[in-house]
């Protein structure tokens, strides 16, 4: 029997509806003829989990920090049906492997292929949260750019695990925030990549026509508005990939807990510039500590800034808080490339652009630039014009609003 409906969030003050997507047509016409070549029966049911830009906030969310992402119109679709076993099947359409089996009623470990570790990592975390989760077939779809600092592997966990909680009947056995920690750790144990708990928060909570201001000491998130018709995302997507288990996010997370150790500080978010200033004039911090640390601090500022700009309608304030935050990752925390920064002098020096930076982790994905939407297309023009004459290659760019986070669609 198929459970196909909708996440009961609404009485834990989130509600997800059911939506279609609102920026490209996914072929489910074709994906439903998939699923049944596949597993031999229809799809009984499909979600969506959504990537993310952060607006601002960056490398703050492991600091105890700021940050003030949305949910954006590229996202992971899972066709499922339930199965009368404790076997789920998992197949991608990026993917050319055959589907992958996992028995929920055995250990489950990451193994080849890399890919279906994630929903693997989702799996085991639900196995230990909650009884009664049964098998079910998955087939996966998505249009985010794979390494392009957009979340693609949060979208990923997060729409594997609402399939496998919907196909059991079990969608409102999970709080939201604690299907989102359930996704984290599962990038943690099964991707080795240590990161934060923004990129599944804001696909789990992420409200249509807000961006989602998050304590990420506590968990606690405050929807701020950000639905002004005149103003549009461009997400302007490198093409230089990066991977955060590949040592350089792990180093950088090293060295700002070692920062906070040694000035006796829980985290960054303890600290303050002066605090950090001292500790470098009396030794106490090497030159990269200390590079980290005043990126993280001054990032967090400019972060609770940001939304101060956003509640008054103060787009030029915002925006300028965008290039410092890019100008602080690029020196301080030394994670842009030259592509990044090109990206970013280009919407700098053209019309209706109000701020733009990098976004993600890092080391190559995408810049993003806030601009008014009446310029849209002579903006990314510009920038592919631009991005092209440089480096004789082409740039993806497309444009996004702030959509909700995980939910259920119509499987055709």
């Amino acid at each position: 029997m198929c459970h196909p409906g909708p996440f009961d969030y609404a009485r834990k003050r989130l509600l997800i509806r059911t939506q279609g997507s609102c920026h490209m047509d996914f072929d489910m016409t074709s994906l439903g003829k998939r699923f049944q070549s596949l597993y031999g029966a229809a799809a009984c049911g499909c979600v969506r989990a959504p990537g993310r830009v952060n607006l601002i906030g960056e490398h703050t969310d492991y600091n105890d920090g700021f940050v003030l992402p949305i949910a954006i119109e590229r996202e992971v679709r899972a066709l499922y049906r339930r199965r009368d076993d404790l076997i789920v099947n998992l197949s991608s359409q990026q993917s050319c492997d055959e589907p992958v089996s996992v028995d929920l009623s055995k250990a489950i470990t990451p193994g080849s292929p890399k890919w279906a570790n994630y929903p693997k990592g989702v799996m085991a975390g639900l196995v230990r949260k909650i009884d009664g989760l049964g098998g079910a077939d998955i087939l996966l779809d998505g249009d985010i750019p794979l390494g392009g600092g957009l979340s693609s592997s949060a979208a990923l966990e997060v729409a594997a695990g609402a399939a496998i909680l919907a196909a059991s009947g079990k969608s409102d056995a999970v709080e939201p925030g604690d299907l989102a920690k359930i996704c984290q750790m599962a990038e943690h144990e099964f991707a080795g990549a240590p990161c934060g708990i923004m990129d599944q928060s804001i696909s789990v909570m992420g409200r249509s026509g807000h961006a989602m201001l998050m304590d990420c000491r506590n968990g606690s998130i405050e929807h701020i508005p950000f639905d002004n018709p005149d103003l549009v995302v461009l997400v302007a997507d490198t093409q230089v990939k990066h991977d955060l288990s590949d040592g350089g996010y792990s180093a950088r997370r090293e060295q700002c807990f070692s920062a906070a150790r040694k000035m006796g500080v829980a985290s960054l978010r303890d600290a303050d510039e002066m605090m950090i200033q001292n500790a470098q004039a009396s030794g106490l911090l090497s030159d990269s500590e200390f590079m980290r640390a005043q990126h993280v601090v001054s990032e967090i500022f400019r972060t609770v800034e940001a939304c101060e700009a956003l509640r008054a309608g103060d787009y030029r304030r915002f925006g300028r808080l965008m290039y410092a935050s890019h100008l602080s990752l690029r020196d301080d925390f030394a994670v842009s490339c030259a592509e990044l920064d090109e990206l970013v002098n280009i919407a700098a020096s053209t019309k209706g652009v109000y701020g733009a930076r990098m976004t993600g982790g890092g080391f190559g994905g995408c810049a993003i630039m806030l601009v008014e939407s009446e310029h849209r297309e002579a903006i990314s023009s510009s920038l592919s014009q631009g991005f092209g004459k440089k480096f004789g290659r082409r740039c993806p760019i497309f444009a996004t609003h702030a959509v909700a986070g995980v939910g259920t669609i119509e499987c055709r």
